[in-house]
């Protein structure tokens, strides 16, 4: 009896090979779209497209992504002109919000319509502040605050706190008050370095010469 056997055809794959490729292929189409969805670039740029798109139909995604991009690097490595630019357009564009919706309460001649127009008019402004305000201290970042502190183990403590580097002029010397308890008062020992005379009623007491 004798028995067939499949001889594969020379640049023909497998059944089983296929299914390998197209699985490979579908995960890293996967990873692919797993990354992207990490990538700040590629997310930002997927909302500002969708608002962007209104204003600018022809703007492609991929491009947008590939411009955020460079713009990320650009800030990493210590450009920060284009987020004080964006910072500066964000405070103008709220400044005429605030201008705007102003305006549109003065018109109004209800006062629910006019309450409502005038407090989106003052979050316009107040937005418009911070933006002012984070601009400045991205511009001019806050100095850092060193503090110094001094502890003395024994006796009373001491503590110095300063903003400053510089040594203050005057230092007040702190006593220790457990160096006094050998004295009666200020300036007095216990012991003068003179003999007591001895007393008359008790000479029992007497200094034994020597």
């Amino acid at each position: 009896m004798t028995t067939k056997t499949h001889k594969q055809t020379p640049g023909k794959s497998t059944r089983a090979e296929r299914d390998a490729v197209a699985k490979q292929q579908a995960k890293s189409q996967s990873i692919n779209y797993a990354q992207a969805n990490l990538q700040a670039s590629c997310m930002s740029a997927v909302l500002s497209e969708a608002y962007a798109s209104k204003l600018f139909p022809e703007c492609d995604l991929v491009d947008a992504v590939d411009c955020l991009r460079d713009k990320i690097k650009g800030i990493q490595d210590g450009d920060m002109k284009p987020m004080e630019a964006m910072l500066i357009g964000q405070a103008q564009a709220l400044q005429t919000m605030f201008v705007y919706l102003g305006k549109q309460a003065v018109a109004k001649t209800s006062l629910p319509q006019y309450t409502a127009f005038m407090n989106l008019a003052l979050k316009a402004q107040s937005q418009s502040r911070a933006t002012i305000q984070a601009l400045t201290e991205l511009k001019y970042p806050k100095q850092a605050c060193f503090v110094k502190q001094a502890n003395i183990a024994n006796g009373n403590q001491q503590v110095n706190n300063a903003t400053n580097t510089h040594a203050p002029a005057h230092a007040r010397v702190i006593e220790n008050p457990h160096n006094e308890l050998l004295e009666v008062q200020h300036y007095e020992w216990l012991d003068n370095g003179t003999a007591a005379t001895p007393s008359a009623t008790n000479q029992a007491m007497a200094t034994v010469a020597t």
